[in-house]
């Protein structure tokens, strides 16, 4: 074997932060702070203060590997910590205040944290939290000394103060790139979260996946909304990936209503936003309350949908209401989280409103780095026809091998793929759909009936605000589906209306034996759908005739 002559440089986090700064000084981060005004930096402040903070965690006696969490919502200082941690060698921790305090309360400790750092909002979880989670040795609040809280916890830093004290002169240490840098868990619906350790390396070849046109397209011509929590899979790695392209990045900080998102979709002049559906319902239902007109008052061109299903009512909605194209993408935490995004192909330019939108139903192809099978229940490959549907497998340089201190493979098959736990199926031209995720597909009477492609046809009904759907008990069928739906506020609808919609939309032995009409449904830590809470809830529940 002979090897090249290439410069053999690591894949570094602080590599990008160092580029942004010398190619993108003064793009721009502009977000909305948990004291309230609107904070405006650049790329090169965001270098400068990370390059701070290493040297304040330097002093603080926080070494390679050690992990540092935080709590906190999108935002330049949490930038910041996504910089000035990693760059040291020390791995980031970032935790979903959206969880159970008991599940928070595990992951810290099974992370083995050493600092924490939180917005001021978290205060009381973090008093709650202090007694057990030994490990934690300092409290660091993201805000300056004005608007410091009042704490009980015994010497509680403030996040200003300890930049203030520190010179920006710091020399980022160079080391293996296949170093941890982050680590995430996942929202543990079934279980304790499981966490998810990255490297280096996986963060920077993610986020080419990212910057690539065939990926987000992410560029220095966006400005990029941040409606994803960068708490949640490392806001899909866009911190990373606007440094690297030199994006603008806008972040929303706690405030996620509609009218807050709309506002800065509006005041910043965004073209590409990213979040997940329960979001952008809420987007689209202040919009139409309002009765705005956002295609002639925004600047939206795309938005990325990913956690969990696009709905199809939602992309028209976007196309015929915005004027801006849904792109419909997938992956997981187990995944940084990219794996596939649904781009159009140049022989897709002639396609009708119609055909448009029900390619944009599919999850897309798999960007490069990413390998994609569909096998049946005995492993053995199906054929990518569009038709056949089995477990989905995954494989690449930035998807898990192992969950973080667990023993084994886990979900790694001989040849290094890892099981996802989703039912899809793979076309000829490589557009993946996910037609349920393994747990939650419907088996009646031997065949598959796919609970997303259900609540996608509901959802389009106008007078309902969300749906969901799972199996109920069936003597003869084993299982049939059970509709449950979220009405409109100020809206009617019955079961037999819901029941005619669906009629010719969905398959004849598709359509739910019952509908039932709830003023709310559980939703995830990360905005899915929690389906498990949903089948307790719904355990004795007996279907007419079954």
């Amino acid at each position: 074997m002979l090897n090249g002559l290439m410069q053999e440089q690591p894949l570094l986090i602080s590599s990008l932060i160092e580029h942004a700064a010398r190619l993108h000084p003064q793009g721009e981060i502009v977000s909305r702070t948990s004291e309230g005004p609107i904070h405006r930096c650049t790329y090169a402040d965001v270098r400068r203060r990370a390059r701070q903070l290493a040297n304040a965690l330097t002093a603080l006696g926080v070494g390679a590997g050690e992990r540092v969490a935080t709590l906190a919502w999108n935002g330049y200082r949490h930038m910041e910590l996504y910089y000035g941690v990693s760059g040291t060698g020390a791995v980031l921790h970032t935790i979903n205040p959206r969880l159970f305090p008991e599940q928070i309360e595990y992951i810290v400790n099974h992370a083995e944290d050493r600092l924490l750092f939180f917005d001021p909002g978290f205060l009381p979880l973090v008093e709650k939290l202090a007694a057990r989670a030994p490990g934690i040795s300092r409290h660091v609040v993201l805000t300056d000394r004005a608007h410091m809280p009042a704490s009980s916890l015994p010497g509680l830093l403030c996040y200003e103060e300890l930049l203030a004290a520190q010179s920006a002169d710091f020399a980022w240490p160079q080391f293996d790139e296949n170093s941890a840098s982050s680590l995430c868990y996942t929202s543990g619906t079934t279980g304790n979260p499981k966490g998810v350790l990255y490297s280096h390396r996986s963060s920077v070849l993610h986020s080419w996946a990212a910057c690539a046109v065939d990926g987000l397209a992410v560029s220095a011509q966006e400005t990029v909304l941040l409606v994803v929590p960068m708490f949640h899979v490392n806001a899909w790695g866009m911190p990373y990936a606007g440094a690297m392209s030199g994006a603008r990045l806008v972040m929303p900080g706690p405030a996620l209503d509609g009218r807050s998102v709309y506002e800065l979709l509006r005041d910043e002049r965004v073209t590409l936003a990213l979040g997940v559906p329960t979001v952008w319902l809420m987007l689209q239902q202040y919009v139409e309350s309002a009765g705005l007109r956002p295609a002639e008052e925004l600047c939206l061109r795309r938005v990325v949908i990913g956690g969990s299903a696009a709905p199809r009512a939602m992309s028209e909605r976007f196309a015929n209401d915005f004027g801006a194209f849904v792109v419909h993408a997938w992956g997981m935490t187990e995944m940084s989280p990219l794996g596939s995004v649904c781009n159009l192909l140049p022989r897709h330019a002639g396609l009708s409103p119609e055909q448009r939108l029900a390619l944009q139903e599919k999850q897309g192809r798999a960007v490069y780095g990413v390998e994609m099978k569909i096998v049946d229940d005995d492993g053995v490959e199906l054929p990518h026809d569009g038709l056949a549907a089995g477990h989905l497998l995954v494989r690449g340089p930035w998807i898990t091998r192992a969950y973080y201190r667990e023993e084994g493979a886990g979900n790694v098959d001989g040849d290094g793929f890892f099981d996802t736990g989703d039912v899809a199926t793979i076309d000829a031209d490589g557009y993946m759909q996910i037609t349920d995720r393994a747990k939650d597909v419907i088996k009646s009477g031997g065949e598959w009936i796919s609970s997303i492609a259900l609540e996608n046809a509901a959802i389009a009904h106008p007078a309902v605000a969300e749906a969901a759907v799972i199996g109920a008990a069936h003597d003869k069928w084993q299982e049939r589906p059970l509709l449950i739906i979220v009405r409109k506020a100020g809206h009617e609808l019955g079961r037999d209306e819901m029941l005619d919609f669906l009629r010719d939309r969905v398959a004849t032995w598709w359509l739910p034996d019952d509908v039932v009409f709830v003023d709310e449904l559980p939703h995830t830590a990360t905005g899915k759908l929690h389906k498990l809470r949903l089948r307790e809830q719904f355990r004795d529940y007996r279907l007419p005739g079954a």
